[in-house]
């Protein structure tokens, strides 16, 4: 299956982002069951990552704000991968999935610019110089400027959070690492 020269690594870089047509509304529970199938098959070399873009906006429902999160193409996943007959196979007979998108059932990779539009980052794990209780300052998005103390930090879900003083009360928030600074 893989030769035994060929690193992860290198694997990873001839990978191309391909797009799936789900069910509307099934894109989380396609991408934990691809993930899954992955795992289990020990396809880790061939499938690398999968991901349901979203965006996150803050809503105003009778005076309070509160962060929420939607999907920025509802019934689509995107999937790094090399396309094999097996690959192919484990993400096509997914349930939930309809199919690749392309002509016939042949999958196209989206091109780098298409990538970069979608907002997809390589997973590159950051590292990160704070532990529990440490004040930090939120440096992007809707928490912008605010300062407040980390409760917890993820590094496998590349997650802090963090408690601001928000409307007079302590407020946790969970932000990703590039968005925090230490103090």
């Amino acid at each position: 299956m893989v030769d035994k020269e060929e690193t992860r690594q290198e694997r990873a870089k001839k990978a191309k982002w391909y797009v799936v047509h789900t069910y509307s509304g099934h894109e989380n529970k396609v991408k934990a069951n691809i993930e899954k199938m992955v795992e289990n098959r020990g396809m880790v070399d061939d499938i690398f990552e999968v991901a349901v873009p979203t965006e996150e906006y803050v809503e105003t429902k009778s005076g309070k704000k509160k962060v929420k999160e939607r999907k920025l193409f509802p019934g689509y996943v995107i999937i790094k991968m090399i396309v094999n007959d097996e690959s192919w196979y484990l993400v096509r007979n997914t349930r939930g999935v309809t199919g690749f998108v392309g002509p016939g059932s042949k999958p196209i990779p989206l091109s780098d610019e298409e990538v970069k539009a979608l907002g997809v980052q390589e997973t590159i794990v950051p590292s990160i110089d704070l532990k529990e209780s440490d004040a930090v300052k939120v440096t992007s998005g809707p928490f912008e400027n605010f300062m407040g103390t980390v409760d917890s930090i993820n590094l496998e879900k590349k997650k802090i959070k963090v408690y601001v003083s928000m409307f007079g009360r302590e407020t946790l928030l969970e932000l990703d690492f590039d968005q925090v600074e230490k103090l």
